[in-house]
């Protein structure tokens, strides 16, 4: 990744609004904002931030997991086999 192409200064963003949108819809790149010589804000197409959010939940969940694992808050596959099995026959009215 070029930081040349993707850091721009917040007054290319003012002056280029729509050609920055299209870019980043188009081809999936982020475009970091700078303010003061700071980076401020990034700048993403709507796809690629959907599939962001996609990749932070299931690394949430991944996390979710391993904290189980490591307190010890696990249950054995036959007993969740077990546990699902009762309650789908219960939801059929086979209880």
């Amino acid at each position: 990744m070029d930081l040349r192409e993707v850091v721009k200064p917040i007054t290319y963003l003012k002056n280029n609004a729509a050609e920055v949108v299209r870019e980043a819809a188009e081809s999936g790149r982020l475009l970091v904002v700078t303010q003061n010589g700071e980076a401020k804000a990034v700048v993403m197409g709507v796809a690629q931030y959907d599939e962001w959010k996609r990749t932070l939940a299931l690394l949430k969940i991944l996390a979710q997991g391993e904290a189980d694992v490591t307190a010890n808050r696990i249950v054995d596959q036959a007993e969740v086999f077990r546990r699902a099995g009762t309650a789908i026959r219960r939801a059929s009215g086979d209880a």
